[in-house]
């Protein structure tokens, strides 16, 4: 056995998670410094990124996405829509409610706040060695499978 498996095995399930949590914690609050000052909330950012990725949604099934009050999602989405970042339209097959989705302005600025991140991280990506962005690449397949769970 090898002195890393030693050590991974005397790590209990709550220390790896304690030391998962503040590392993601930390890493994900210096991805978020990256993003352009006196733009989008974070919230906003979310709401956003959640209708891109639907394609489209409801503003309940936006809400439950995002894990707030409707009365909070509609908030938001005004912001949004005011900016011209996402549009409504009418539900397919129930009158009174509305789909929302992303607008071309709205994938442009999130197209802008990914470019930023990447050129963040991309060079500290690049200064790693093979091993350690192999273990980075497999870390996010299994991060990935635990979220999904």
């Amino acid at each position: 056995m090898t002195e890393r498996t030693v050590t991974a095995k005397r790590v209990s399930v709550a220390q790896l998670a304690s030391s998962l949590r503040d590392a993601i914690t930390r890493f994900n609050r210096r991805v978020r410094q990256t993003r352009p000052v006196g733009d989008l909330t974070v919230t906003q950012l979310s709401a956003l990124t959640s209708l891109q990725l639907a394609g489209a949604l409801s503003p309940r099934e936006l809400a439950d996405v995002e894990r707030v009050q409707p009365p909070t999602m509609t908030k938001i989405v005004a912001k949004l829509e005011e900016r011209g970042l996402v549009q409504r339209t009418p539900h397919p097959t129930d009158g009174r409610q509305v789909i929302l989705a992303a607008t071309e302005a709205g994938r442009a600025i999130l197209a802008q706040h990914e470019r930023a991140r990447d050129e963040w991280l991309g060079p500290r990506l690049a200064a790693l060695t093979p091993e350690e962005r192999d273990t980075l690449r497999r870390a996010a397949e299994i991060l990935q499978k635990v979220a999904r769970a």
